[in-house]
């Protein structure tokens, strides 16, 4: 399930009208569908839907319109078969049954396979292969040339008493088993390196896959980031620090967009990437402001940060690439369904100093405004009192310095505890 050969594989996208879902609903489906298949290295060569009374739990789609589908494919000399929505294995089977040499996926797989090719780091490489073991295990069959094709060969030859697909299976879940502790031992890490990061107000971008999150982070930072026009360019987590007006500092963070119907397994295994997110004191919600899904976009966002457990962190919702909107209308129609959203232009950097007001007055916000006094001899713990946070006031008496310093919670809370050991040690001696 390989789109990396010189060869673009041909393909078509096959979408259900049933449910909720209306035929204009579905193309819009199916145009991002078609967009992800670009981006995976297929080429399009057909789109078919089917109105459904309901799912058919044997090929999803009616039997008929299967068997016209692989008719279809042969003469237009496709080779891959993707559904919008996803297919239980029992329909994956009777499909490749009836496809013969054609290839049947369904969007998780897709998305999945995008993210193994996007995938540099170690951290990323692992998380991507947990997930793709994850939905790849119960699809096992019997047909041991379909799942050479899915698996690329993965298992050894069988064992005494035991078939080729329990022993597929047994090797999958050994290799489930190693990858879950590598990622655990990696979360630890993180958790390590994040202490230093632990005072300071942390600020993520989340937002729909290509709506310009890293070129929003590279207006917010002034730093170059990795930015490419496809979906799912960067899978793993920037993290970058920024001051505004002197007075306010925080780290920004950025990681993979979210899209609609994103694999399970995917969001369980990116959530120690994500962790940047479930930390954060805020949210900025990047959106498209071009985009006529806007709506459906940011449900699906706040579905991804809900299964995150993540959604009673404060928002700010940033409409962004107004550089694409043209006539006053939809400008209006913006304004009018997100009163508090921040419309900007992260590549013309257009509105970006109101995005950071914003960003600035939830900081004031939560801030936290204490006094504090340390005798002469305290010149080290002074100093870092000081550090991550604003001095309001200074002044000196006949004992020491008092401060009056403003700062996060988390930050203003360090001091407080510090300054209580550093009392209780001088009282002991």
């Amino acid at each position: 399930m390989s789109f990396e050969a010189e060869k673009l594989e041909k393909a078509i996208l096959i979408g259900a009208i049933h449910g909720k879902f209306d035929e204009q609903s579905v193309n819009e489906h199916l145009d991002e569908l078609e967009l992800l298949s670009e981006t995976a290295g297929a080429e399009i060569v057909g789109r078919v839907t089917q109105r459904l009374l309901k799912i058919n739990p044997a090929f999803f789609i009616g039997k008929g319109k299967a068997e016209q589908i692989v008719r279809q494919a042969k003469e237009l000399d496709a080779d891959l078969l993707i559904f919008d929505e996803d297919l239980n294995p029992a329909q994956t089977k009777n499909f490749q049954r009836l496809a013969d040499n054609l290839k049947v996926i369904d969007r998780s797989a897709l998305i999945l396979d995008i993210f193994r090719k996007h995938a540099k780091t170690k951290e990323a490489k692992t998380q991507v292969e947990l997930a793709h073991l994850q939905y790849i295990l119960p699809r096992l069959t019997r047909m041991w040339t379909h799942l050479e094709r899915q698996m690329g060969g993965i298992g050894a030859r069988a064992g005494a008493g035991e078939t080729q697909i329990e022993v597929d299976r047994r090797l999958i879940r050994q290799r489930i088993g190693k990858l879950k502790k590598e990622l655990n031992r990696m979360d630890q890490e993180r958790v390590t390196q994040g202490k230093r990061r632990k005072d300071q107000f942390k600020v993520a971008i989340v937002g729909y896959t290509n709506a310009g999150k890293s070129t929003l982070m590279q207006a917010l930072t002034g730093e170059k980031i990795y930015i490419q026009d496809q979906l799912f360019a960067t899978l793993d987590t920037t993290i970058r620090s920024v001051s505004f007006n002197g007075t306010h500092k925080f780290l920004l963070s950025d990681t993979v967009g979210f899209i609609r119907k994103l694999p399970h397994h995917l969001v369980a295994s990116f959530r120690s990437t994500l962790k940047e997110v479930i930390e954060g004191d805020l949210i900025l919600i990047v959106l498209d402001a071009s985009s006529q899904q806007v709506m459906e976009h940011l449900e699906t966002i706040r579905a991804v940060l809900k299964e995150l457990k993540a959604d009673k962190q404060q928002t700010l919702l940033v409409l962004n690439k107004i550089d694409l909107i043209h006539g006053s209308a939809r400008m209006a129609y913006l304004k009018r369904i997100f009163p508090d959203g921040v419309l900007v232009s992260a590549r013309d950097h257009l509105r970006i100093d109101q995005l950071m007001k914003n960003i600035a007055k939830v900081m004031d916000e939560s801030a936290q405004t204490i006094n504090v006094f340390f005798p002469f001899d305290q010149g080290r713990e002074l100093a870092i009192a000081q550090e991550g946070v604003e001095v309001l006031e200074r002044s000196y008496d006949d004992d020491g310095v008092r401060l009056k310093i403003r700062g996060s919670p988390q930050r203003i809370n360090r001091i407080l505890l510090s300054t209580e050991k550093w009392a209780s040690k001088k009282k002991a001696l």
